[in-house]
């Protein structure tokens, strides 16, 4: 996959099957489009290319950007298009001069002009341009101006839940861990840096690795008890995590802190990612560290069954 982080450096093709959306998340919707648009490319002879959006649009136009939550920041969002047989990946710039771009506008300079559109694949009620007000109507019926074909995918639904990222945000701040993986059609990852806490896990026999993400605007889960893979030093391993702010030893912070089955190296410092696989328990205080132990014993045993299951 080329990926194109200058709209500049893109030259427009002679047969490019387009489509375009923020794609936080990369889910089930999103790769039902890229299915379809892989599909469309594949039966014409074409090249598939996706335009995308970074900042995300939210980080720059709402008034409330300093509390949103992604599902994938944009490397883990380039990685899992790249896995989804994406051909030609344009990143643009978002900026509030962008924004202000029309429907027309955005269609002859991006679509047309720089990309050279001969079919393009939108999802359920995509909108685009300044306020939004791009829509597959639209294009529909302009379609003979602007010498593209143009087909819309109809919305997705999972047992009767449209598939969404705002869907999967909210399920995983509601400790949905299930109902959040099934509509994103994978488990849900973070990645951090392991950084040193407090080490009272090593006093009660459950050292833990405390991973902290650098990217603020990316979604961690509901605080409370995991059962997770981690991916570090090039192996996956099992565990059980806590995210929270520890009210049985008075923490300071919200944190994220893993127990790692079987593994006693040292890895400050080091990157991790983390497989969100199954909610175990709301965060809870315990009447001190041996009812914690207890507490912690229990949440081994039962991610260990969910991770084996």
């Amino acid at each position: 996959m080329q990926v194109y982080h200058d709209i500049a450096d893109f030259r427009p093709l002679s047969n490019a099957v387009v489509t375009s959306g923020t794609f936080d998340g990369v889910h089930l919707g999103h790769q039902k489009i890229l299915s379809r648009l892989r599909e469309a490319a594949q039966a014409s002879g074409g090249e598939t290319v996706v335009i995308t959006f970074w900042p995300h649009p939210r980080m720059v136009v709402s008034n409330d950007s300093q509390n949103l939550r992604l599902l994938s920041t944009i490397d883990e969002k380039i990685e899992l298009l790249r896995q989804n047989g994406v051909q030609h990946l344009v990143v643009v710039p978002f900026t509030r001069e962008f924004s202000e771009l029309t429907s027309d506008e955005f269609i002859q300079q991006i679509l047309i002009d720089t990309i050279g559109t001969k079919k393009l694949v939108i999802g359920y009620d995509h909108h685009f341009g300044k306020n939004r007000e791009g829509s597959f109507e639209y294009l529909q019926k302009n379609a003979h101006r602007f010498g593209f074909e143009i087909e819309e995918i109809p919305r997705q639904e999972i047992d009767h839940l449209t598939v969404s990222s705002t869907k999967i945000r909210q399920s995983l701040v509601e400790g949905k861990t299930s109902v959040a993986n099934e509509l994103l059609g994978r488990i849900y990852t973070f990645t951090g840096v392991i950084v040193k806490g407090r080490q009272l896990g090593r006093t009660i026999g459950y050292p833990t690795a405390n991973v902290q993400v650098l990217e603020s605007y990316k979604l961690i889960p509901a605080d409370g008890v995991y059962a997770v893979r981690v991916h570090v030093r090039g192996q996956w391993l099992k565990g059980v995590m806590s995210i929270g702010f520890r009210p049985t030893v008075n923490g300071i912070g919200r944190t994220q802190e893993v127990y790692i089955f079987d593994f006693q190296e040292n890895i400050y410092g080091e990157k991790m990612t983390v497989e969100n696989v199954a909610f175990i328990r709301p965060e809870l205080k315990f009447d001190g560290l041996e009812a914690l132990k207890k507490a912690i014993d229990d949440d081994c045993t039962a991610a260990l069954a969910l991770l084996e299951a």
